[in-house]
């Protein structure tokens, strides 16, 4: 039995990972501030959290997974920094720390940490090291890594550091993960696609295929970085519908790309209807704040594996 803490839970997938796997699990609570988010995670889980915050939080977790805000660290926010001085939703992740600090003896055997890539910045890397240091100083020996979902099946480019802690000296290799050939984009792509997703707003019709960074750009073999908006320019990307006409992805597809499957979404939807003829925020929102399920898989995987030869 493993037994896990989800802190900055989202819509929970750390705990679709472990379900998927097949892995024998305790959840034995997750933090989460986004009342909306809480409410998925219930519909999805069949449980009864209250949205909370992760401030002077204490339990006594075998695994902690934290994904911290990532506006202040990412190239699309202001990049406010995420140092405990910067007060910032990033600066959070230092709440994990004191969690950990307070659990004492019963600190757990591994902390996995997911961020942005821009972490590892010129300008973010201090708050980054310091993290570093003081999980060192607790009695872990961190590992970490860039993880394309892309690698692990995913049609989604989306690049995210990876810090796995373990207590004691040993290293986790990342080398050593099962990664998997991308799967073909039509496998996520819904086939009759309501019309309120076509693209008819002057100002977005006039960025597809644009040149410069503010432009729309139709989807091929994958997508980009589903983010909390999809209309918006940038975007993840268009889908083509013939006639010269484009798309957005939908709320459901871009679920199916973080890795939840077609119940986990129907469940988060009942929790949150949409309003009719509009597009449903709240579960874009939810899709892009989330951790791709698949990368996560593969993390646990090799813990696991570690966790049997250690026996």
């Amino acid at each position: 039995m493993i037994k896990i803490l989800e802190l900055f839970g989202g819509i929970g997938a750390p705990r679709k990972a472990l379900i998927n796997l097949g892995v024998e699990h305790k959840s034995i609570d997750y933090v989460e501030w986004n009342e909306k988010a809480v409410r998925s995670y219930n519909a999805m889980f069949d449980n009864r959290y209250q949205p909370e915050s992760v401030v002077g939080y204490n339990l006594q977790p075998d695994i902690l997974v934290h994904g911290s805000p990532c506006q202040d660290f990412s190239i699309a926010g202001k990049q406010y920094g995420g140092n405990i001085e910067d007060g910032t939703r990033s600066s959070l992740l230092f709440e994990t720390i004191k969690i950990i600090e307070n659990l004492g003896i019963w600190k757990p055997k591994v902390v996995i940490w997911e961020n942005v890539k821009n972490v590892l910045s010129k300008k973010m890397i201090p708050a980054f090291n310091h993290y570093l240091r003081d999980m060192e100083a607790l009695g872990y020996t961190n590992s970490f890594e860039v993880l394309d979902a892309r690698d692990f099946g995913i049609p989604q480019a989306r690049e995210r550091l990876f810090t796995v802690s373990i207590l004691g000296d040993e290293y986790f290799n990342f080398d050593n993960l099962e990664f998997k050939k991308m799967r073909d984009i039509n496998e996520f792509l819904e086939e009759d696609v309501d019309e309120r997703y076509t693209i008819t707003q002057p100002s977005m019709l006039a960025k597809i295929n644009a040149t410069g960074t503010r432009t729309l750009k139709p989807i091929k073999d994958y997508v980009w970085t589903i983010t909390t908006k999809q209309m918006r320019c940038p975007n993840s990307g268009i889908v083509s519908i013939g006639n010269g006409q484009y798309r957005l992805l939908t709320e459901r597809e871009c679920w199916r790309l973080m890795g939840f499957d077609d119940e986990d979404f129907d469940n988060a939807e009942k929790a949150h209807p949409r309003r009719q003829n509009y597009l449903n925020g709240t579960l874009y929102h939810q899709s892009g704040n989330s951790i791709v399920v698949d990368v996560l898989e593969a993390i646990f995987k090799e813990l696991l594996k570690i966790r049997q030869e250690a026996q």
